[in-house]
């Protein structure tokens, strides 16, 4: 593949493993208990490429949100399986079931209003535990912990009030530090984060077309300014400047203080579709024109909580991320027409996966 026909080519870490996602394809690469590699991978349909009003800015950001929830839970589900033993129960251990309810949280943050993730009862049901932990603990918790502290310090912070907001973003932020801080302390999540690593270094090496070696990989960075963690950052500050415009108009004065409360916190779940819209566009934004220069400085502050969800990885780990990129790169590249299979493929070694990485699924 040329290097002017280089897709574009985004990844999420999950259980022991990493999803890469390109333009038409995607592919979750797992290491299993058992050291094997197992590879879920085929063509994905994106209702953007065929949807003019979806392209849309203001619209396809949302979309974006959507279509990458959906595929998230899948990788996730998918990773949490291959954590099995073959004499396993045909179910998730519990500790990788609680972290994919943990880390799935994460996503639900931006995202709650549009539900689904796809799948089996077992994944609507994370997906709903997901979305309560989510409107819970990132929604409804700051507002009324925001109205706690203004009566702590005798300050009548009332929605109508711009500080009432202002003390609400801050108030959120430590709560998502404090989650991403006490997640990490778990085994599996902590292992997660440093896929997550993997990941963001081998899209590195990736897009300054480096041989993808773990040799190569390892040298890059761990913080990238596409990164999932920096776009809920910039979430929590649009947050902010709109619940201070929209809270006030739509609530009347006078209502009882925690009725408020309450009332505010469904406008904030109503108001995540916009705030999403707008994060990705700033988003797209920064990554494009900050990434160099003064205004790499706006990029500080995601690239310190980057360094929370992302740890350096081992060579075994940026093995499975490099084998989900050669495998998107694959499908979406040569072998773009060879016939796929909702079966993942199984490998014995990463050097086993290298040896049939050309004639994957048949292909010629």
């Amino acid at each position: 593949m040329s290097e002017a026909k280089k897709p574009y080519i985004g990844g999420q870490a999950v259980l022991e493993g990493v999803m890469m996602r390109a333009p038409g394809c995607m592919s979750v690469a797992v290491r299993r208990p058992d050291r094997s590699i197992a590879i879920l991978e085929g063509p994905v349909t994106s209702r953007l490429a065929s949807s003019g009003v979806l392209k849309w800015p203001g619209v396809r950001g949302v979309a974006t949100l959507f279509e990458s929830l959906s595929l998230g839970y899948r990788a996730l589900n998918f990773s949490a399986e291959q954590q099995l033993e073959e004499d396993d129960d045909d179910a998730p251990s519990a500790g990788a079931s609680v972290s994919t309810l943990l880390l799935g949280a994460i996503g639900m943050f931006v995202a709650a209003p549009s539900g689904g993730g796809g799948g089996g009862g077992g994944s609507k049901m994370a997906t709903t535990l997901s979305m309560l932990l989510a409107i819970g603990l990132f929604i409804a918790l700051p507002t009324f912990v925001t109205t706690w502290i203004g009566g702590l310090i005798g300050v009548d912070l009332d929605v109508h009030d711009w500080r009432f907001h202002a003390v609400r973003g801050a108030v959120k932020l430590l709560i998502f530090t404090a989650y991403l801080l006490g997640i990490s302390q778990l085994k599996d999540v902590r292992r997660v984060f440093q896929y997550h690593g993997a990941e963001h270094k081998t899209i590195y090496a990736y897009e300054a077309g480096l041989d993808l070696t773990v040799e190569n990989v390892q040298k890059q960075s761990t913080l990238h300014p596409r990164c999932g963690t920096t776009f809920l950052i910039v979430v929590i500050f649009v947050s902010v400047i709109l619940g201070m415009i929209v809270s006030p108009l739509l609530i009347p004065v006078g209502l009882d203080k925690w009725v408020a409360n309450a009332v505010n916190v469904l406008i904030y779940v109503a108001l995540l579709p916009p705030i999403a819209a707008i994060s990705y566009e700033l988003q797209r934004i920064s990554a494009r024109y900050f990434t160099s220069g003064p205004l790499r400085v706006f990029l500080w502050p995601g690239f310190l909580f980057q360094k929370i969800t992302t740890r350096e990885p081992d060579d075994d780990q940026v093995e499975i991320a490099i084998a989900a990129m050669k495998t998107a790169v694959w499908r979406e590249g040569a072998a773009a027409d060879t016939p796929a299979d909702d079966e993942p493929i199984f490998f014995d070694s990463y050097e086993d996966f290298l040896d049939q990485l050309p004639s994957l699924r048949g292909a010629a």
